[in-house]
């Protein structure tokens, strides 16, 4: 018979077996078991979803390795070089620029001295820079070893011998990027004069079409002869120790510097009074001669650095991780604590040299800006990962220097990119997150220092003037300097 609510009755002996007490009690166990299977699926179905707070999962091997694919330095001359010829030629060189731009100077005028068989005079750095260093050329570099390293490729003098100390010196501007036919020429001017001086360093030969052994010969200056001071060597390996011991870390040459921006006129996220004080720097310095910049179009076409923000996000994206050491290779920040805060707020572990040396060793440096920057240059070069925000003497010779000893890895952001990825975050179109961090880190594939030759001229560029579009031979000595086998 059935039940007045229309269910059919339990059996005796089941209402009888629910109504004990132990059997309620295994039923509530029952119950909460499965309430708390239940909870946990759904807590690791939440772990499981896209965080947009977080960085995506990417190997360690993806962020720190890198792999030069059997390539090694090679800087041996070819058995047809020839040890330097004794001769009365005397060349006397003021190098110009900041730091980077006088060591790459100098050596182009020692292969310059080669070429034209010349005595090369220790050269006279720039003292008129933005930065106003009085260094001199042994404050900052080993003379003593420098001398001995060159003197199987030129002859090296601190000095003019006494008896030219007063002789009339004829004054050459020599070409941007002439190749070795040029000093051919250039040799007529000794006819004259026994002391030729140049008063400028930078960028006089050309990056490709010389003869390999006058190549090999730039690399042997700039990476072996071309030594820092002892006091700089020695506080700079102490740093990069320090830094080591803490785990792996990332090397950010941040241009985030006052003359950067208003070289560049870029002046995104500034305030109207900084953009003002920028536009005046510009204006009042002589020989940048473009004065009148639409900091907009600068940006958007790539030419401006990455804010230290950017810099943030863009790291994040790449998958490095809160817990990152990152070493900012840089002179002061605009801005100080206001600009690198969000930099400080992704990556806490921010470190400078100010913060890893002592007032006591830092103290020598003082108001020596160049020697300050030539310890983030071996911080640089001797860091897991080397990552420029812009480019410049400095991001291009070390990413030289680190292709030249293994090809160490090297980032470099693609702004243009990147810029435009950030305008969608801007309008909301695009989140922090997986999306942005699979767009990154696809557009970087091909950015990380792995071997390739250097780039030649840019399409459509003609005469003197393409020149000016060819890679650095500083940024990628490949492949007169870089080999595949250890047998040259």
């Amino acid at each position: 018979m059935a039940s007045r609510r229309g269910a059919p009755p339990l059996p005796l002996r089941l209402r009888r077996l629910l109504r004990s007490p132990i059997s309620r009690c295994a039923c509530f166990i029952v119950a909460l078991t499965v309430l708390l299977v239940v909870l946990s699926l759904r807590q690791i179905a939440r772990v499981d979803l896209p965080r947009p707070d977080l960085p995506h999962q990417v190997p360690n091997e993806q962020l720190w390795g890198s792999n030069g694919y059997g390539y090694h330095a090679c800087v041996t001359p070819t058995h047809r070089y020839i040890a330097p010829i004794e001769s009365d030629r005397y060349m006397t060189v003021r190098s110009n620029g900041g730091l980077n731009q006088m060591r790459t100077g100098i050596c182009d005028m020692i292969a310059v001295a080669r070429l034209v068989n010349a005595t090369l005079v220790i050269p006279q750095l720039d003292k008129r820079s933005f930065w106003q260093d009085t260094s001199t050329f042994k404050d900052i570099f080993n003379e003593p070893g420098f001398i001995k390293a060159l003197e199987g490729d030129v002859h090296i003098v601190s000095d003019l011998p006494e008896s030219l100390q007063s002789a009339p010196r004829a004054r050459k501007h020599f070409t941007s990027w002439s190749g070795a036919s040029y000093y051919e020429e250039v040799k007529e001017l000794w006819k004259d004069h026994k002391v030729v001086h140049i008063p400028k360093s930078d960028s006089r030969l050309a990056n490709n079409g010389l003869p390999i052994d006058i190549q090999r010969l730039r690399c042997r200056c700039l990476y072996q002869a071309l030594r820092f001071a002892d006091p700089i060597e020695d506080l700079g390996k102490k740093l990069v120790e320090r830094l080591k011991s803490r785990g792996k870390f990332i090397a950010l040459h941040l241009r985030y510097e006052k003359d950067m921006l208003a070289f560049t006129g870029c002046t995104y996220g500034l305030s109207e009074s900084e953009a003002d004080e920028l536009r005046i720097m510009r204006e009042k310095t002589s020989h940048w001669k473009l004065k009148d910049i639409n900091s907009t179009e600068q940006r958007s076409g790539g030419n401006c650095p990455l804010t230290p923000s950017e810099v943030g996000m863009f790291l994040r994206a790449m998958g490095y991780t809160k817990s990152t050491w990152i070493y900012i290779a840089a002179g002061e920040i605009y801005g100080g604590d206001k600009y690198i805060s969000k930099l400080r707020s992704y990556f806490p572990n921010l470190v400078s040299k100010e913060v890893l040396a002592t007032k006591e060793e830092l103290e020598k440096f003082k108001n020596h800006a160049s020697q300050v920057a030539a310890l983030d240059y071996i911080i640089s070069v001797e860091s897991d990962v080397f990552i420029p925000s812009h480019s410049g003497n400095m991001a291009r010779a070390v990413e030289g220097h680190r292709r030249f000893l293994g090809h160490r890895k090297t980032l470099t952001p693609d702004r243009k990119g990147l810029v435009e990825l950030f305008f969608l975050l801007e309008k909301g179109e695009l989140m922090e997150g997986p999306k942005l961090s699979s767009l990154v880190t696809k557009m970087h594939k091909y950015r990380q220092g792995a071997p390739r030759k250097r780039y030649a001229s840019l399409p459509g560029s003609k005469g003197r003037a393409r020149l000016r579009t060819e890679e650095s031979f500083y940024e990628n000595p490949f492949p007169e300097c870089i080999c595949l086998t250890r047998k040259h």
